[in-house]
């Protein structure tokens, strides 16, 4: 199928057999050919100016019009072609200096010239496009607050853990990178069903699936109060009365057929007399009742589909229950358009004790309020509400310094680690905790007002 990226069309067919970080080129027709590598010739750049100040960009520096350009392009030539032609027509190039000068080279050579770099998709590459991009998609997750999740959740290979994400799959994605295929991931999704299409683009192998389970959000409160043990498979008597049904309906059709049939051949003996008249309304009868066979047969297979694809389905969420109810996850990750509070109070309960937890959230309001309940739920320790700081700098040879623009901003971060949470002890301290927390002279006015 045709290819689209950045203003370019072309057909992958020729990609296929060469190896990541190949460099092709775009032919025409939108094929791929691998490019060969040319040395570079810098004798135009060596004539250069020593200041840019006398410049002025009133847009009559380029002899070449769009015109001239779009007449090049039809007729073939290279892009590289063209990028000479633009500096021989500029009249400020050589007034530029030699920083300009590569700077300008740089950036005709990007659009003119039609190269394409294939390289293996990874959690830094796809973060990187998508909060570039698409950030609304991730919930504006920056690459470094990702990598600060995956080091703080402790992702490592033969884990359990569970995830929460609504960031398009790019989170689910880079568990399942970090740990390899080895381990067990559980994800929670609301709605009905999980959102995966940044994971598709890992470009995983089938063993990583096979892990991999999902569980609804709906039904977690039905889970932990015990209620989801009444929703079972279907049994096998119940499969075999419905297949029985099938099978008892498909006798009945094929009887009543063979019972039509004989009628017609009856009718046809006793009544010879018009013979071509009959035999043209019989031909299309006979038509018309293997075409209404051919339809109830395609809707009876259509529905043991449905009905094997619910029961498989069904199979598969209970046993992801199954593996909720052991509640020993090694960690939870939460990246959700959601409010983080309910969520965490509720998926914390799956987690075994001395394991982290890690929760993302655009905005820190929402996350102020999370880190108050768990200090008053307790049953967490060593809370950490933080942001990450980026700043790119430009590391070239005597013009290293940071970039002009920046990130405003990350996301911020949720990070502890449960322990035991002693319920007794807890529910009967709690009041003479807060009495004991309490100035004097609150005390004192709360009793004058008892009084």
């Amino acid at each position: 199928r045709k290819i689209i990226f950045e203003k370019q069309w072309f057909y992958l067919d020729n990609a296929i057999g060469h190896i990541y970080g190949t460099t092709f080129e775009v032919t025409s027709g939108g094929n791929l050919q691998p490019k060969q590598e040319v040395e570079e010739t810098t004798t135009e750049t060596k004539e250069a100016g020593t200041d840019n100040r006398n410049i002025v960009d009133d847009g009559k520096s380029q002899k070449l019009t769009h015109d001239d350009i779009k007449a090049l392009k039809d007729k073939g030539i290279k892009g590289q072609e063209i990028v000479q032609q633009l500096i021989e027509n500029s009249t400020t190039f050589r007034d530029k200096t030699e920083f300009a000068q590569d700077k300008y080279i740089k950036k005709k050579r990007k659009k003119y010239e039609a190269v394409i770099t294939i390289v293996k998709p990874s959690t830094r590459i796809l973060s990187t496009m998508y909060y570039a991009r698409e950030p609304g998609k991730i919930n504006h997750l920056r690459y470094d607050t990702l990598a600060q999740m995956l080091t703080l959740g402790n992702i490592r290979a033969g884990n359990k853990m569970i995830v929460m994400e609504t960031c398009a799959g790019l989170v689910l994605g880079a568990v399942m990178e970090r740990m390899g295929g080895y381990g067990s991931i559980i994800q929670m999704y609301p709605g009905g069903g999980p959102v995966r299409a940044a994971t598709s683009c890992f470009g995983f192998p089938n063993l990583f699936f096979n892990n991999l389970h999902e569980f609804p959000l709906s039904k977690v409160d039905s889970l932990l109060s015990g209620t989801f043990s009444t929703e079972t498979l279907p049994s096998e008597s119940e499969d075999n009365v419905l297949l029985e049904e099938e099978s008892n309906g498909l006798t009945d059709e094929k009887q009543s057929s063979l019972q039509e049939a004989e009628e017609e051949s009856a009718t046809e003996a006793a009544m010879e007399i018009s013979q071509t008249e009959e035999q043209e309304t019989m031909d299309i009868n006979t038509e018309d009742v293997e075409f209404k066979e051919n339809k109830e047969k395609e809707n009876k297979e259509n529905v043991r589909e449905k009905q094997r694809k619910q029961w498989e389905r069904r199979k598969k969420l209970i046993e992801t229950a199954a593996l909720l109810r052991e509640k020993n996850a090694d960690g939870l990750i939460v990246a959700s358009k959601f409010h983080p509070t309910p969520l965490l109070l509720s998926l914390l309960e799956f987690v075994a004790p001395s394991r982290p937890f890690v929760v993302y959230c655009q905005y820190k309001e929402p996350l102020l309020e999370c880190y108050t309940k768990l200090r008053e739920r307790g049953g967490v320790i060593n809370l950490k509400l933080s942001e990450t700081w980026l700043r790119n700098y430009q590391v070239l040879p005597d013009r290293s310094h940071p970039k002009l623009t920046m990130s405003g901003g990350g996301g911020y971060l949720l990070s502890g680690t449960t322990v035991v949470l002693d319920k007794g002890k807890s529910d009967s301290s709690s009041s003479e905790a807060l009495k004991m927390e309490e100035p004097s002279s609150k005390r004192c006015k709360v009793q004058d007002l008892h009084c």
